[in-house]
């Protein structure tokens, strides 16, 4: 296994989120995860909840990301 770096301490001030929504129930709001690209460095993601806008985003490479069923290109605008 390959060394993640701790990507916490990385500055997120330039990240732009792009969100992906569904699998809402159709009584509920809208649920949606958010992804950025962390600037300056390469592979290196945030995702947030969008029901939860001031808690701080986890940080994820993007190897973490498709391990976890997460396809990077469906957030892309």
């Amino acid at each position: 296994m390959a060394f993640t770096p701790d990507l916490y301490p990385l500055d997120l001030s330039g990240a732009t989120f792009s969100a992906a929504c569904g699998g809402n129930h159709p009584d509920g709001p809208e649920t949606c995860l958010t992804l950025a690209a962390i600037p300056g460095v390469a592979g290196a993601y945030a995702l947030g909840d969008s029901k939860r806008p001031d808690a701080e985003p986890l940080r994820f490479t993007a190897e973490e990301l498709a391990a976890a069923g997460i396809d990077v290109d469906r957030f892309r605008r």
